[in-house]
C-alpha cells in the first residue's frame, strides 16, 4: 500500500469537532490549547460547543479546521504512527493546504493558526459583502463551464473563473456577483444538472481575492518556513514541492488560484498511490475522491475509533 494524507477545507466544519478527541487523548488538548494561545482566544470552546453561526465565519473556520486536522496527525504520531516512512506525499483542499503544512513541518502549529486567522480576515475584506458571489455547477466539463466563464466576465466587465474543480462534475465558479449570476444561466442553458448559488460570504479564488493575496504574501514572508518531511501536492501547480520558498509562493498564488482537487485525486492514482486516508472533520475529501478514482482506497480519519482502527492495520 502507497499511503497519501489530505486535509479537508472549509465546509468540513461542525459544532463539536475535536471535542472528543480532546476528551481522549492528552495530544490533541495540547493542540488546542496551543491554537487557543496562538489566537489570544478560546477557539476551542467555539469548536467544542457553538454557537454554530460563529464557528462557521471564516476567520474560525479555517484554524478550527487545521487544528482538529493536526490533532489527528499528532495523536497518529505519538502510537507509533511514522508520517515520514508512512506517507508518501500530502496535499489539502484549500485551507486544507495549511493543514498538511502543519502537520509536516512546513510551518509551526502556531504560525499555522494565525496565518489561517489573517487569511480568514484578509479574504473577508477583499471584497464588500454582496459585490461578489460563487455558484456551484454540476453535469458539465471543465472546457464548457470554463468558456462560460470567460462569456459571462466578457458580457458583464467582471470576473468569473473556476474556483474549484472538485471531481465527478461539480465545479464551483466565483467573481463578481452578475457576471457569476448570468454564468449560472447560461450554464442551466448550456445543459447543467444543476446551477446554484451558493450562501458563501466572499468569492473565494479569484482575481478578487487580490488583496487577500498581498496580505498572505507579506504573513507568510514574516514566518519561518521549513522543508516539509513529506513533499506536499499543491492546489495550484498539482504536483509534489518540499522547497519551503516555492511552497510559500504557491500559498500566495492560491488565495486567487484554482483549487484543481479533481487533478489533485487523479496524480495521485497516476503516481502509486494506492490508499487516501483524510485526516480531520468529516468526510468530504474521501466522498469526492470515491467519485474521481474508484481504484483509490479511502478512509477518513475524525474519531478516536477512526484512529484505533487505522493504526491496527498502519501501525
Amino acid at each position: 500500500m502507497t499511503l497519501a494524507f489530505t486535509f479537508p477545507g472549509q465546509g468540513s466544519q461542525a459544532v463539536g469537532m475535536g471535542k472528543e478527541l480532546a476528551e481522549t487523548y492528552t495530544e490533541a488538548k495540547a493542540v488546542f490549547d496551543e491554537v487557543d494561545e496562538a489566537l489570544g482566544e478560546k477557539l476551542s470552546a467555539t469548536m467544542f460547543d457553538g454557537p454554530e453561526d460563529v464557528l462557521t465565519l471564516t476567520a474560525n473556520a479555517q484554524p478550527a479546521l487545521m487544528a482538529v486536522s493536526v490533532a489527528v496527525a499528532r495523536i497518529l504520531a505519538a502510537k507509533g504512527f511514522d508520517l515520514k516512512s508512512k506517507v508518501s506525499f500530502v496535499a489539502g483542499h484549500s485551507l486544507g493546504e495549511y493543514a498538511a503544512h502543519a502537520a509536516v513541518g512546513t510551518f509551526s502549529l502556531a504560525d499555522t493558526a494565525r496565518l489561517l486567522r489573517i487569511r480568514g480576515n484578509a479574504m473577508q475584506a477583499a471584497v464588500p459583502v454582496g459585490v461578489g458571489a460563487m455558484a456551484a455547477i454540476i453535469g458539465l466539463e471543465d472546457d464548457a463551464v470554463k468558456a462560460i466563464c470567460t462569456n459571462a466576465a466578457s458580457a458583464t466587465s467582471g470576473v468569473c473563473q473556476i474556483a474549484n474543480d472538485n471531481g465527478g462534475g461539480q465545479l464551483v465558479i466565483s467573481g463578481s456577483k452578475v457576471a457569476v449570476e448570468t454564468a449560472a444561466e447560461a450554464a442551466k442553458e448550456a445543459g447543467a444538472k444543476r446551477a446554484l448559488l451558493l450562501p458563501v460570504s466572499a468569492p473565494f479564488h479569484c482575481a478578487l481575492m487580490q488583496p487577500a493575496a498581498e496580505a498572505m504574501a507579506k504573513a507568510l514572508a514574516e514566518v519561518t518556513a521549513n522543508a516539509p518531511v513529506v513533499p506536499v501536492v499543491t492546489n495550484v501547480n498539482v504536483a509534489p514541492e518540499t522547497d519551503p520558498a516555492v511552497l510559500t509562493d504557491l500559498l500566495v498564488k492560491q488565495v486567487t488560484g484554482q483549487v484543481r482537487w479533481r487533478e489533485t485525486v487523479e496524480w495521485f492514482g497516476a503516481n502509486g498511490v494506492t490508499t487516501l486516508a483524510e485526516i480531520g472533520s468529516g468526510k468530504v475529501l474521501t466522498g469526492l475522491a470515491r467519485r474521481i478514482n474508484r481504484d483509490l482506497a479511502g478512509v477518513a480519519i475524525n474519531t478516536p475509533a477512526d484512529i484505533e482502527a487505522f493504526l491496527e492495520t498502519n501501525a
